[in-house]
C-alpha cells in the first residue's frame, strides 16, 4: 500500500454533511485493509477565486494509507458528490500524523480569540462579584456561593490587597517625603540665625575697634594742642624778655 495526501473543499452550505462525508470515506478506506493516520478540518475560508460564484469552502484533509483500487474508488466518489468543489491528491513517501501548518494556525487563532472574550468576562464577574458582596444581607445568615464565584471573589480580592500594597506604600514614602523636607527647612533656619549672629558679632566687633581709634586720635590731638599752647608761651616770654632787655640797653 502507498501513502497519500489528500485535501478536498466542500460547498459551504453542506457543511453540516462533514462528519458523515469522513466516516463514509473512513469505512472505504478501512474495509480495504488501508488506514487513516491523519485527519483535519480547517472549517470554512475564504477561495483564492470563485468557483461557480462561490467564494466560501469547507477545507478538509486526510494522509492515508491503502492500495490503488481504493484511491481510484475515493476519487471518483469526489468526482461525483455534488458537495465537493475541488479535490487534490499527493503522493507520499511515509505516513505523516503530526498536525500540519494549517492546523497550528487555527489553534493559535482560536486561542488567541478565546483569551480577548476572556479578559471582560473577568472584568464583569469581578464587577459582579463586588456588588454582590455589597448586597450581600448583614443579619448573620449563611451565604451560599458558587464555586467559581468563590474563585472570582477571591481574585478580586487578591487585585484590591495589591492595590491597597501599593497605595500604602506610596502614602509611607510621601511621610518620609515630607519629613525629609521640614527636617531640611529646620537646617537651613539654624544656619541663618548663626550667619545672623556672626554678622551681628562682627559689627559690635568693628563699632568697639572704632570709637578705640578715635579715643586715641583724640587723645592725641589734644596733647599735641598743648605742647603748641606751652611753645607759643615760652616763646612770648622769650620775644618779652628780649625787648626788655633792648630797651633798657637804649636806656
Amino acid at each position: 500500500m502507498r501513502h497519500y495526501e489528500i485535501v478536498f473543499l466542500v460547498h459551504p452550505d453542506q457543511s453540516e454533511q462533514v462528519p458523515a462525508m469522513l466516516e463514509r470515506y473512513r469505512t472505504m478506506i478501512e474495509s480495504s485493509g488501508g488506514a487513516i493516520h491523519r485527519q483535519e478540518d480547517w472549517g470554512r475560508r475564504q477561495l483564492a477565486y470563485p468557483i461557480n460564484k462561490i467564494h466560501k469552502a469547507h477545507y478538509l484533509m486526510l494522509n492515508i494509507e491503502c492500495g490503488k483500487p481504493t484511491l481510484e474508488e475515493l476519487v471518483g466518489a469526489f468526482r461525483f458528490s455534488d458537495a465537493v468543489l475541488r479535490h487534490l491528491v499527493i503522493n507520499r513517501e511515509e505516513a505523516i500524523s503530526e498536525p500540519s501548518f494549517m492546523a497550528v494556525a487555527e489553534e493559535e487563532s482560536e486561542a488567541k480569540s478565546e483569551r480577548r472574550s476572556a479578559r471582560p468576562a473577568e472584568e464583569i464577574s469581578g464587577d459582579k462579584a463586588k456588588e454582590a458582596m455589597k448586597d450581600s444581607p448583614d443579619d448573620g445568615e449563611d451565604t451560599v456561593v458558587a464555586p467559581d464565584d468563590v474563585e472570582e471573589i477571591a481574585a478580586v480580592a487578591e487585585r484590591d490587597v495589591a492595590d491597597t500594597g501599593d497605595s500604602d506604600t506610596g502614602e509611607v514614602s510621601t511621610e518620609d517625603a515630607g519629613k525629609d523636607a521640614v527636617a531640611a527647612d529646620k537646617a537651613a533656619v539654624a544656619d541663618s540665625d548663626a550667619a545672623e549672629e556672626s554678622t551681628a558679632g562682627a559689627d559690635k566687633d568693628a563699632a568697639e575697634a572704632g570709637e578705640d581709634t578715635t579715643a586715641d586720635v583724640s587723645d592725641a590731638a589734644e596733647e599735641s594742642a598743648a605742647e603748641a599752647k606751652s611753645d607759643a608761651v615760652a616763646d612770648a616770654d622769650t620775644s618779652e624778655e628780649s625787648e626788655t632787655k633792648a630797651s633798657t640797653g637804649t636806656a
